[in-house]
């Protein structure tokens, strides 16, 4: 308990699922933290579930001019950030030969360029030992059907993990990612307009597909960020799988 005492974190895409998850983890632990979403009723809903360490505010992860008023209410807020986890992002279920300029720009706006410029807006508010941590995905590892553009998007950020930990790193912030696996509880299949039954379908699919045959969890994945954030203090430029072993076995 309060390990976390006296750090600020701003976690995008934090009002459901993963990004959720994260938050409660780091307010548990002494934290104070401002979360991102676009929704308002997952706004609402996840600043009653946070309390008052928590400011839950309205954030397009696409736009550089949202970012800017987001710098602009950090500092007021904060004075400086130590933790950065870019975690805004989904992926379309779409086959490659139905993909449209259209899906194929949010895909990559939403996943690379969103997370790039938040991290070059962010860093003149990080102290040295301070961290950012992206959202990668299994499908920039592994071909997953239909997501294409998402996993083109995913592995961009990889390789932008790496590059923004080599430049960063003589100003002594680290960089790295989580890879997340097929995880339960998040609305990911949800966003994209998947009927419940298709989504137990596709859950039950992945969940065959794990070699530990079960889908993970949101409060697994935030372990995991808070290690890479706060307690990995030799670790850059890493991506750790958080999949049961199916990027591995």
């Amino acid at each position: 308990m309060n390990r976390f005492e006296g750090k600020t974190a701003l976690i995008t895409g934090g009002t459901a699922g993963i990004g959720l998850a994260t938050a409660k983890l780091f307010i548990n632990e002494g934290a104070r933290v401002i979360v991102t979403g676009r929704a308002a009723a997952t706004i609402k809903s996840a600043q009653a579930e946070l309390g008052e360490n928590a400011i839950v505010v309205r954030s397009d992860a696409t736009s550089l001019n949202d970012m800017d008023a987001l710098v602009a209410k950090v500092k007021e807020t904060f004075g400086k950030l130590d933790v950065l986890f870019v975690n805004a992002g989904y992926g379309q279920f779409i086959p490659f030969e139905q993909v449209t300029e259209e899906v194929y720009d949010e895909m990559l706006n939403l996943n690379a360029k969103g997370p790039f410029f938040i991290a070059q807006k962010m860093v003149p508010l990080m102290p040295e030992g301070s961290s950012v941590v992206f959202t990668t995905s299994l499908a920039n590892m592994k071909a997953v059907p239909a997501l294409s553009a998402y996993g083109a998007a995913k592995a961009a950020l990889r390789s932008m993990t790496r590059s923004l930990a080599g430049e960063l790193s003589p100003r002594g912030i680290r960089v790295n990612a989580v890879n997340p696996g097929p995880i339960g509880e998040t609305d990911i299949l949800q966003k994209v307009g998947m009927p419940q039954e298709a989504k137990d379908q596709v859950y039950v699919q992945m969940a065959e597909s794990v070699p530990m045959k079960r889908l993970g969890t949101p409060e697994e994945v935030a372990k995991t960020v808070a290690f890479l954030a706060i307690d990995a203090t030799f670790t850059t430029g890493a991506e750790i799988p958080v999949d049961g072993g199916w990027s591995q076995l």
